[in-house]
Order: structure tokens, then C-alpha cells, then sequence
């Protein structure tokens, strides 16, 4: 029997993302490996719904340490210089997060799975060659304060796809003069899969546990009912009318209640990004 869905994950720490795929197989995003939380994995059909899913924004907790820069601007990293970071006021780090909230340019981390000419940044920075990073526009939802204990500041991240928690830390610590890196991270939620929907890995072992094709589509995405010609026609490719004109992607969805497609308008007609049915 072929099982279509996604998988909900809570990543352990030390597991790549790519360890929990060798178990379960294929995936949707990536975490590092000293990060803990919230990971789609695709099942059958599902997998080619992972990349309009892992567009999606997603919400992180971490811990900010000041005073300490590193190679990879997170703990796993070599320490490159270490600062006194007990002048900083509480006004202060506010302004500096504040700071970064909204629609910014960010310069990903150095060892990120951003290509350079085709090869991933961790490959080059690993092998010693110099990496220079271009700016990409991400949007920051929401970047707060949950605590602070000295040097350590407990963050709550809401962020676009492709926002680096990492490089936010360091851009926190340079803008206040002390230098930062990211000591913990945990994602609390990718799109609308939060840790209340995620299953430990040694829960996965004993019951794989599959969130259904049609439920996916209809959590992470306005649905659209359609009749049975008009899903005839979308099995087939043709591009109909669009019964609405706001943006997409939306789930198409037959008489029956099976997911038929993704799909955007686009000239007034549906454009598909994948075809389900």
C-alpha cells in the first residue's frame, strides 16, 4: 500500500537533518545538527509538496550569547575572539533586536548550505578558501527578548524561509560592539506544523505516524473545491479558469475530498505547481 503524507519530526541534538531522512526518507528543510525542533518530512506524493511548504515562515526559540564570535557564528564553531559583555544594557540589546525586525538585507552565515558558484559555503569555508556571502532580503515577523541571565539572552525568532537565526545572533552581537553567537536553537514551528503535531524519533520507530496528503494540503494552504469535470480537467493538465484571483498557491480539492493540485492564478487561469492527482 503506498502511503502519501508528511511527517512531523522533533529532531533531536547531534542528528543532521539528513540522519533523521536516512530513517525516515526524503525531507523538507534542514536543520543543523545541534539544533533541536520541528522538521517536515515528505512521504510518497508528499514530497513534492516540500518546497511550497518549506516557504512557509517559521518560529524558533534560542539562546543569544554575547561576547563570543565564532567560525560559524553558533557554538559548534571555533571561538575567534571573546569580549566583556556585562556593559551592555538591557536598552541597549532591546534596540539592537529591534533593530532587526521587519524586511532587512541579511548576509547568510559562512557555513550554510548557500551556494557559491555551485558549491555549497560549508564545503569552501571547511577547505580553507575565503567565502564571501551576497545579501539576501528576508522579513523578520517578530525577534523578542524571553530572558536574559548575564551574557545569555533567550530569544523568540518568527522569520521568512531562508532567514539565518545564526547570522541574526552575530548581527546582534557586532551592532551592540561585543561580538554573539547562537548557543541553543529549537524550531518551534515550520508554516502551520508547530511541536504539538512533532514526534520524537524513538516515538517514530515503534508508530510511523503520517499526517494524510489531503490534511497537509488543507493546513498549510486556502483550499478550492471544484466539480467533478473540472478535476477530470486538472488530472490532465488544462488549465481552467481561476476561481480566485488572490495569491497562492491554494489546494484544489475534487467532489470527493482528495487533493487534486497546488496551484496560483495566474492570467486568470490556474497555473500548476504540482498535480496530485
Amino acid at each position: 500500500m503506498t502511503v502519501d503524507g508528511v511527517v512531523v519530526v522533533d529532531k533531536p541534538a547531534g542528528w543532521t537533518s539528513h540522519d533523521v531522512v536516512a530513517r525516515l526518507r526524503p525531507l523538507a528543510g534542514t536543520l543543523d545538527p545541534a539544533a533541536t525542533g520541528v522538521l517536515v518530512v515528505g512521504v510518497g506524493r508528499a514530497t513534492r509538496l516540500l518546497g511550497p511548504l518549506a516557504r512557509g515562515d517559521k518560529e524558533y526559540l534560542g539562546t543569544i550569547r554575547l561576547g563570543v564570535r565564532t567560525s560559524t557564528d553558533d557554538a559548534q564553531g571555533a571561538v575567534l575572539g571573546e569580549t566583556d559583555a556585562s556593559g551592555v544594557s538591557d536598552d541597549a540589546l532591546a534596540a539592537a533586536i529591534a533593530g532587526w525586525r521587519g524586511e532587512r538585507d541579511q548576509v547568510p552565515a559562512a557555513v550554510s548550505a548557500v551556494k557559491v558558484d555551485g558549491v555549497r559555503a560549508y564545503r569552501l569555508a571547511r577547505a580553507g578558501t575565503p567565502v564571501e556571502l551576497s545579501p539576501r532580503r528576508v522579513t523578520i515577523d517578530a525577534f523578542e527578548v524571553l530572558a536574559r541571565r548575564g551574557a545569555d539572552v533567550d530569544v523568540r525568532v518568527v522569520c521568512s524561509s531562508g532567514t539565518y537565526v545564526r547570522a541574526l545572533a552575530r548581527d546582534v552581537g557586532t551592532a551592540l560592539g561585543v561580538g554573539a553567537h547562537l548557543a541553543t536553537l529549537r524550531r518551534t514551528r515550520v508554516g502551520p506544523f508547530d511541536l504539538t503535531a512533532a514526534h520524537p524519533m524513538d516515538e517514530l520507530a515503534t508508530e510511523f505516524a503520517v499526517l494524510p496528503l489531503a490534511a497537509v494540503v488543507r493546513a498549510a494552504f486556502p483550499a478550492v473545491e471544484v466539480d467533478a469535470t473540472a478535476a477530470q480537467a486538472i488530472s490532465h493538465g488544462q488549465r481552467l479558469e481561476a476561481a480566485t484571483s488572490g495569491p497562492g498557491p491554494v489546494g484544489l480539492f475534487g467532489p470527493d475530498g482528495a487533493v487534486l493540485a497546488l496551484a496560483e492564478p495566474a492570467d486568470g487561469r490556474w497555473r500548476y505547481l504540482v498535480v496530485l492527482s
